[in-house]
């Protein structure tokens, strides 16, 4: 079955019927169309290889690490990263133990290999992170430096079966969100001003060099963070407790994630965060989060529209999201644009996800979310809705930036048990575009939908509660 019905605006369901009856949807104009868009994954994939890195190792505890858990060891992590590259690089080995640490700056032709039965415990003590150039929620300021960080490298990694222990929890980092869910009590301070102030320098043009926040400031680092990096990969680690955002590559290109385990509920706490960057691959891995499981981004507002760098060619696949906000997940911060999107052969497999493929924007963000392929994922259950694109999220419509979202195409997703089908609300003035739908299942939907200034909504063979999806009749 293939529909294309004229536009129309619908509030609610609008005509969708508990038991896989009618849909009345905002729809028109073709549908949008690419000749076997996955030839391009397929290249992305072949582009984005894992960096090679001379046969050289350095075991940390020869510059004096102790696996303690007590030992400060951050002297030790710098000796053997500056002396690995000074010799033209290699493997830094983190042998079995439990190694207490500040920050570790990596460079490039340098892989942190963290051994099976390795924790690195990174300090809750935050005058042991300078500030660094680096992004907070899409903006560009000197803040926190992440706990593992890289400026400007190339051929870099983390590797090895071992965990990076951000120790962040409701004593540590996420009180200072100022929630009594993860521990603020009157008198701790919080984020609120900092951000706030944050924002307003981005607003009004200040240089980045006098954005500088860190030490005194609330503002909570990110875990792992290649910055303007080339040639990354990330894999077989395991990532718990982190602060905010636990694998957030900004402004590089082709960056491997792979047979990675993030498990960490915080506040914020996304999983991978590919901001601004080009060739990314998010392969084999597990995402138990307390936010996104993966959120691709590109800069936020005034300050994204003036580095104006989009997030492109990004391939997602292999992977199991469980805990989570969304699954896949594009914006908010997207003002730089997103476009050739991939994720194939997934499993969301909690009741806590609360959405599958999650699009969110304003008019604040502006930007654009083109070019976007689902396909072969497997769902048991979805607490939202299986499908969200929102223009109204945060700040909402009224704004000078109205945001373009087009070309949303899915394949073969089935879905066990969700909330609703579709979420998905445009503008009046700016709908969304072209999204179509192709052999999907909805198993059981136990509410109505929302579809809101859509045009070119087309579904292909698609089945809820039993019952093909079908236009509504006037």
């Amino acid at each position: 079955m293939t529909e294309n019905w004229p536009r129309r605006r619908v509030l609610g369901m609008g005509g969708a019927i508990l038991g896989g009856g009618l849909l009345a949807a905002a729809v028109g104009g073709p549908a949008f169309a690419q000749t076997d868009p996955w030839k391009t994954a397929d290249a992305i994939r072949r582009r984005v290889r894992a960096p090679k890195f001379p046969h050289h190792e350095y075991r940390i505890t020869d510059f004096g690490a102790k696996g303690d858990g007590v030992t400060d060891c951050t002297r030790a992590f710098e000796a053997a990263i500056g002396t690995c590259a000074r010799r033209g690089g290699g493997h830094v080995i983190v042998p079995p133990g439990r190694y207490l640490t500040g920050p570790i700056n990596l460079r490039s032709f340098v892989d942190l290999r963290v051994s099976e039965g390795a924790t690195i415990l990174f300090s809750t003590d935050p005058q042991k992170y300078p500030p660094v150039y680096t992004r907070w929620q899409g903006i560009e300021c000197y803040n926190y430096s992440p706990f593992i960080y890289a400026y400007g490298a190339r051929n870099v990694a983390v590797t090895g079966k071992g965990t990076l222990d951000g120790q962040a929890g409701n004593t540590a980092w996420w009180p200072w969100t100022g929630s009594t869910r993860y521990g603020w009590t009157q008198g701790i301070p919080t984020q609120g001003d900092d951000w706030n102030a944050l924002q307003d320098m981005a607003d009004r043009g200040v240089p980045v060099r006098e954005r500088v926040f860190g030490p005194g400031h609330y503002l909570r680092p990110n875990m792992v963070q290649p910055y303007r990096c080339r040639d990354v990969l990330i894999e077989d680690v395991t990532i718990v407790n982190s602060p905010m955002w636990e694998i957030h590559p900004v402004l590089s290109q082709r960056v491997l994630v792979r047979n990675v385990t993030v498990s960490s509920h915080g506040p914020n706490n996304d999983g991978c965060d590919p901001e601004s960057c080009t060739d990314v691959v998010i392969t084999g891995s597990t995402f138990d989060t307390g936010d996104d499981c993966i959120a691709i981004k590109s800069g936020r507002n005034a300050d994204g529209r003036r580095v104006n760098v989009p997030s492109r060619n990004i391939l997602v696949e292999n992977c199991e999201m469980r805990d989570g906000h969304g699954g896949v997940t594009m914006g908010s911060e997207e003002s730089g644009g997103i476009s050739g999107v991939f994720a194939q052969n997934l499993r969301m497999t909690s009741p806590n996800l609360g959405y599958g493929l999650r699009l969110k924007t304003n008019s604040v963000r502006g930007g654009y979310i083109h070019d976007v392929h689902m396909r072969d994922v497997e769902v048991t259950q979805i607490a939202d809705a299986a499908i969200q694109i929102d223009f109204y999220y945060d700040e909402g419509p009224g704004h000078p930036y109205n945001p373009s979202v087009s070309g949303i195409n899915v394949e073969n997703l089935h879905v066990g048990t969700t909330n609703r089908v579709f979420e998905m609300r445009g503008y009046p003035d700016d709908p969304i575009r072209d999204i179509t739908l192709t052999h999907c299942v909805f198993d059981k939907a136990t509410n109505t939908d929302i579809v809101e200034d859509v045009e070119g909504l087309v579904l292909n063979d698609v089945t809820v509660n039993g019952k093909p999806l079908e236009p509504a009749t006037n």
